[in-house]
């Protein structure tokens, strides 16, 4: 009887560990170089002032440049992420959201890609056991 009750006690505080683990978001953070070249900022200042904080990653080349944050934590959102400030060379202080033309959620955005890719692939197996059918029944 008393190994039933610690199994079961074990079983209920593992399964409240499990539960409270935070779920990581990921944000893309897209820049548009003449913007922050008129501000006189570049991407790796930022990433600079960020790193402290939070997990940072700079993207830069031919196409738009990129900051991603990793967050190990749900507790803050894109609004706020925005609402950072940012120190420019010049002494001014803009917000991130001034800076940065798209702020994307990638954690929601996998999610719902996931759903319709799973949707996508529900469709064809229905049209694909539609097309067995058809062909059974016309070989007959």
């Amino acid at each position: 009887m008393k190994s039933w009750v610690l199994s079961i006690s074990f079983l209920f505080f593992s399964l409240l560990t499990v539960a409270s683990t935070p779920v990581p978001k990921t944000f893309v953070f897209l820049f548009d170089a003449q913007h922050l070249k008129s501000s006189g900022i570049q991407v790796k200042a930022i990433s600079a002032q960020l790193a402290p904080f939070f997990s940072v990653k700079a993207y830069g080349g031919n196409s738009d440049l990129a900051l991603v944050l990793e967050l190990p934590t749900d507790a803050l959102d894109a609004k706020s992420l925005g609402a950072y400030w940012i120190g420019l060379p010049d002494g001014k202080k803009v917000q991130l959201q001034e800076l940065a033309f798209k702020i994307v959620n990638l954690s929601e955005v996998q999610a719902a890609h996931q759903q319709v890719m799973q949707a996508y692939e529900e469709q064809l197996s229905l049209k694909k056991k539609a097309a067995k059918l058809t062909k059974a029944s016309s070989s007959l």
